[in-house]
């Protein structure tokens, strides 16, 4: 079993963890915390890497724990989402045959981080054509082995460390090689070849 944070559209690196487990355990029960991929991911744009945020309601000096983090939709952020996928992505090769199946978890409005995370989870395995299970934590895990535990990749300041292998991404030419976006990007750019690549890679700490 391996313990991950349930992320939003995850960066490649989380997915090279999921890819190689045999069972996937998501860790609900911790406090949630700012400047994460909890709610954010990185995609690729004509301008270079390009953030695309989930805003939520959060109470300022408060804790709150992952599980209980509500959606702010007031600046329709969704909206955005789409628009910007559809300008970054509508030439890459795959895009066409993920964007219907992508469309109804963005535009369904859930109330709780939580769930859109979960949804986005469940998109990523089925396009990726991975079935291993999952379930949430019923308490926060606090000592479990550290080869298991890959809750750090949560975490932004990570995403510079990993040497993953070259794909073609759509503004190569302009941008050169971004590593670890979002598992969008691999996923429209390589399609069904996606699975393979995450297996052929290493996560060093």
């Amino acid at each position: 079993m391996t313990l991950f944070q349930p992320t939003f559209f995850s960066p490649i690196a989380q997915y090279v963890g999921i890819a190689k487990s045999s069972k996937i355990l998501f860790e609900v029960e911790d406090n949630f915390q700012k400047q994460t991929y909890r709610n954010r991911c990185y995609i690729q744009t004509a301008n270079g890497k390009y953030l695309l945020n989930v805003p939520v309601q959060h109470a300022k000096g408060l804790k709150i724990k992952t599980k209980d983090v509500k959606i702010d939709y007031k600046d329709s952020w969704n909206i955005h989402f789409i628009k910007t996928l559809k300008t970054a992505y509508n030439s890459s090769p795959f895009f066409e045959f993920y964007i219907d199946d992508l469309l109804p978890i963005i535009l369904k409005k859930n109330s709780y981080l939580l769930d859109l995370n979960l949804s986005c989870h469940h998109f990523v395995m089925e396009a990726l054509q991975l079935e291993i299970p999952s379930s949430n934590t019923l308490e926060y895990e606090k000592n479990l082995e550290a080869n298991f535990d890959f809750r750090v990749l949560a975490n932004v300041s990570n995403n510079e460390i990993f040497n993953f292998d070259k794909y073609t991404q759509v503004f190569d030419q302009n941008n050169g090689f971004i590593p670890n976006l979002s598992i969008l990007d691999l996923i429209f750019m390589e399609g069904p070849s996606a699975e393979s690549y995450l297996i052929k890679q290493n996560i060093q700490f």
